[in-house]
C-alpha cells in the first residue's frame, strides 16, 4: 500500500490541510468508513451516498483522517483534515501519483467480455518474472481503479489494472489516472447498449485506451474482432494481434474439447508452437489465455517461465467455476455476469459436454437497451440449438427467452420462468434431478447466486 505524507497528498490532490501534522504519514486509503483502518485516510466520496456524512464514523475507526469537499466538524484533535474541490479526482490524482513516483509498467485491459479473467491470467503470468500488483476483483471503474493504483508499493514492478466503461469518455478519464504502457482489448460485444446505442459507439469507447498509451506502449489487440482489429490504426506503437486466424503472432490452432478436462490446443508463441491442455470448460477461457499470453510477449518473456505460470491458473468465483454436487449433478456457477456474447458462449462451451440432462437458469442479461427483447428471444432459441434440455428463464423478459426457446422446438415440460432469482431459487432443487449438467447465468443485478446457494444446499455432495 503507498504511504505519503499528509503535506504531499495535499500537494497532488490541490487541497488544503486544514488540520492534522504535515509530516504525518497516511498507510492507506478508503472510500468506505466500514473498511477504514488506522492510519488510512478516507474520502468523502460524493455519489449515491455522500460520504460527508460518514467522516466522523471513520475518525471514530482510527482513521488518521479524511479528505473532504465540504466543510465538517473536527471529529478528534488529531484528525487530519485536507480540503479539495473534488474528492473523486482528489482520489484519482493521488493515484496517478503513486504510479508515477514507482517505475512500474502499466497493463491495461478493456473490453466487453472477459475482462476479469484476462486481468487474473494476465497477473499470473507476469508474476513469474516481476513483482506484480493487480486490481482486486473487478474494481474497474473511476474509484476501483484509483484504490486498487494506490495499493502500489515500493517493490511492485507492473500494475495490471482493469479498465471498464458504460459510456464515452470514461476509459479516457481511467487512462489518465494510469497511463498504460500495454494495453489489451479483449472483445467488442453488444453490453451497455442502453447507454451506448450501438456496437460501433462501443468498439469508439474501448479504443480510448489506445489514446492513453505512453510513448513506445504496446497494443494488445483480438485479432478475431473485426472492431478491435480496425482499432490497430489508432495504436501509436506497436501492435501485437491475438487469436486463431494467420497473422497472429500469438495464435491457438487445432482447438478441441476434452470434456470436463477442458480444451487443448497448438499455441505458437515467439515463433515457436507448444501443445497446451487448459483445465477450463469455457472455450472463452482460451482467448482470456492468448490475450495475456499477448501482453507476456509485450514483455519479452519466455515460455519456459509462462509455463510455470500455467499451472496456477483456476476458475474465479461466479465465472465457470465447476462444483460436484451429490446424486452426480455437476453446476457450473458462472452468475457473476451475462450479455449476448459471453451467454451464447456459454451456452455452447457448456452444452457440448455429456450428461443425463442440461439445465440452464438463465436470469436477464441488464442494459441492452430497445433490443432487449431481441436478444433474450435469440437466446432461448441458442439453448435449444446447444442441447439443454430445460430452461429456467428468470427476470422481466423471461416470456421472451422462452418464446425463443419454443419457436426453437422446446417442449412445454421443458421450460419454467419466474419474475425472480428468490423464486427460482426455491423451485430449484425440485427441478433438477441425478446426472444433470446445470448452467446458472445472469446479470449481476439478477443476482443469480441465489440459485447456486439454493442448489449447493440442496445437493451437497456426501
Amino acid at each position: 500500500m503507498a504511504s505519503f505524507r499528509l503535506d504531499f497528498v495535499a500537494a497532488q490532490t490541490d487541497g488544503l490541510l486544514v488540520q492534522g501534522d504535515p509530516g504525518a504519514v497516511c498507510r492507506g486509503f478508503a472510500i468506505d468508513s466500514r473498511l477504514v483502518r488506522p492510519e488510512e485516510l478516507f474520502f468523502a466520496v460524493v455519489a449515491e451516498r455522500d460520504g460527508h456524512a460518514f467522516v466522523g464514523d471513520a475518525a471514530s475507526r482510527g482513521a488518521l483522517g479524511a479528505v473532504v469537499s465540504q466543510d465538517v466538524p473536527p471529529s478528534r484533535p488529531d484528525f487530519a483534515l485536507i480540503k479539495v474541490a473534488d474528492t473523486v479526482a482528489a482520489l484519482q490524482s493521488l493515484a496517478r501519483a503513486a504510479l508515477a513516483a514507482r517505475p512500474v509498467r502499466v497493463v491495461g485491459i478493456t473490453g466487453s467480455v472477459g475482462k476479469t479473467t484476462t486481468k487474473e491470467f494476465t497477473a499470473a503470468l507476469l508474476a513469474t518474472s516481476f513483482s506484480v500488483l493487480k486490481s482486486e476483483g473487478n474494481f474497474n471503474n473511476h474509484l476501483g481503479l484509483a484504490l486498487s493504483a494506490l495499493k502500489v508499493e515500493p517493490g511492485h514492478e507492473v500494475a495490471v489494472l482493469e479498465m471498464g466503461m458504460n459510456a464515452p469518455g470514461e476509459i479516457r478519464a481511467l487512462t489518465a489516472t494510469a497511463p498504460p504502457d500495454v494495453a489489451v482489448v479483449t472483445n467488442v460485444a453488444p453490453v451497455h447498449l442502453e447507454f451506448l446505442g450501438t456496437l460501433e459507439a462501443v468498439a469508439a469507447a474501448k479504443a480510448e485506451i489506445l489514446e492513453g498509451l505512453k510513448p513506445g506502449g504496446t497494443a494488445v489487440l483480438n485479432g478475431d474482432d473485426a472492431r478491435v482489429r480496425a482499432m490497430a490504426g489508432r495504436a501509436p506503437g506497436r501492435v501485437i494481434f491475438y487469436g486463431t486466424t494467420g497473422d497472429c503472432s500469438v495464435r491457438a490452432a487445432r482447438l478441441e474439447s476434452l470434456g470436463y478436462d477442458g480444451w487443448g490446443f497448438d499455441l505458437t508463441y515467439s515463433g515457436q508452437t507448444f501443445q497446451i491442455r487448459l483445465p477450463f470448460l469455457a472455450a472463452n477461457a482460451v482467448f482470456n489465455l492468448l490475450a495475456a499470453l499477448g501482453s507476456a510477449s509485450a514483455f519479452g518473456l519466455s515460455w519456459p517461465s509462462l509455463e510455470r505460470g500455467l499451472v496456477s491458473l483456476s476458475p474465479l468465483a461466479n465465472r465457470g467455476r465447476v462444483v460436484r454436487l451429490g446424486r452426480d449433478i455437476v453446476l457450473i456457477d458462472d452468475s457473476y455476469n451475462s450479455n449476448p456474447a459471453a451467454l451464447e458462449a456459454a451456452l455452447g462451451s457448456y452444452g457440448r459436454l455429456r450428461a443425463r440432462r442440461k439445465v440452464a437458469f438463465l436470469g436477464d442479461m441488464l442494459e441492452l437497451g430497445e433490443r432487449a427483447a431481441d436478444y433474450h428471444r435469440e437466446a432461448g432459441k441458442q439453448a435449444v440449438r446447444n442441447g439443454w434440455d430445460v430452461l429456467v428463464a428468470v427476470g422481466p423478459l423471461a416470456e421472451e427467452m422462452l418464446e425463443g426457446a419454443a419457436a426453437a422446438g422446446l417442449k412445454p415440460d421443458g421450460w419454467a420462468a419466474y419474475p425472480t432469482s428468490a423464486e427460482a431459487a426455491d423451485a430449484a432443487s425440485g427441478l433438477v434431478r441425478a446426472g444433470d449438467l446445470v448452467l446458472v447465468k445472469g446479470s449481476r443485478g439478477v443476482k443469480m447466486e441465489a440459485v447456486v446457494a439454493r442448489l449447493e444446499a440442496a445437493f451437497k455432495e456426501s
